[in-house]
């Protein structure tokens, strides 16, 4: 079977890396075009060509899927199946009917929860327990074809969205390749979601990101760590300089004599924050202007003390 692969990010990079372990025929990796990164606009490969160039597997990286000279490209590889990972680019018509044995994309849900652009970090952000993956014949709309095979990965306490991605990168990879085994046996399912039950996962804005005290600690704590490490919930200290948090842990107790957002402890190497219920201790932050440091490095140089109001 002649698999042609297109995804772009990290997460892309495990299923990719698990069909080459698999021996499978990987005839070619689509992935989106150069960008520039970091303060230098460097030109930056994404990752998924990284690994492809290193493998020795071809890449194309189109501008548009739409055009006659990625229809020439299809006609010329000829791919009896399409696998898609988190690719960047909804896929045309043109496209998932193409292949003989049709398009199959790795989603991080359980679908129909969690369809769109965002799936793992809304899932920790909403504090949810468990989340995995499901692998699905693409149809022309956002997520909603028909299931192949699912598994559930468990959400820990202090998961974060790296973790999650991890958990979930190498779920979707085994999962990938036990669905391709059954496509050419004959025998994959091919369920239709129930659209009634659906969820959607929109993309992550910047207003997503500005912590709000005034929820009890465990939304609070959800939202950190549905951010970090990137791109990371934010508030503000007193002299109005950005404070982003990389890492935090949930607490029962309560101050009720505190305002919410006020500083109410920085012993023990934290900084203690009044919820409406509960507390935060953030462990890990990022001041405007300075590299990522721990809590405790941040109370050292003063710049944050018990009373300070964070917003």
């Amino acid at each position: 079977m002649k698999i042609l692969f297109m995804g772009t990010p990290d997460f892309a990079v495990f299923s990719l890396d698990a069909l080459c372990r698999a021996g499978e025929n990987v005839i070619g990796a689509v992935t989106q075009p150069d960008k520039p990164k970091g303060r230098g606009y460097t030109l930056t490969p994404p990752p998924v060509k990284v690994y492809a160039e290193e493998h020795g597997i071809s890449v194309y990286q189109p501008d548009t899927l739409k055009d006659e000279a990625f229809a020439a490209l299809l006609s010329e590889l000829s791919p009896d199946l399409i696998v898609v990972v988190a690719y960047g680019k909804i896929l045309p018509k043109t496209v998932i009917d193409f292949p003989k044995y049709k398009c199959v994309n790795v989603h991080g849900s359980l679908l129909p929860a969690y369809r769109g652009a965002a799936p793992m970090q809304r899932a920790i952000i909403d504090g949810c327990k468990t989340t995995g993956i499901t692998t699905m014949y693409m149809d022309a709309g956002l997520d909603t074809g028909n299931m192949i095979l699912s598994e559930e990965v468990a959400i820990e306490e202090n998961d974060n969205f790296e973790d999650i991605h991890d958990k979930l990168g190498k779920c979707g990879a085994s999962l990938l390749v036990k669905t391709i085994a059954l496509i050419k046996e004959g025998t994959a399912p091919s369920v239709p979601q129930d659209d009634a039950k659906s969820t959607y996962a929109s993309k992550i804005e910047k207003g997503d990101c500005l912590i709000n005290f005034n929820s009890d600690a465990q939304t609070v704590h959800n939202q950190i760590r549905g951010l970090s490490p990137i791109p990371l919930s934010f508030t503000h200290t007193p002299d109005g300089k950005l404070l982003k948090i990389i890492e935090s842990r949930r607490s029962d107790t309560s101050y009720p004599d505190a305002k919410c957002g006020e500083v109410v402890s920085v012993e023990d190497g934290s900084i203690t924050v009044a919820c409406e219920i509960g507390s935060v201790k953030l462990l890990r932050v990022l001041p405007e202007g300075k590299g990522r440091m721990s809590a405790a490095d941040f109370i050292r140089g003063r710049k944050i003390s018990k009373g300070d109001i964070l917003k």
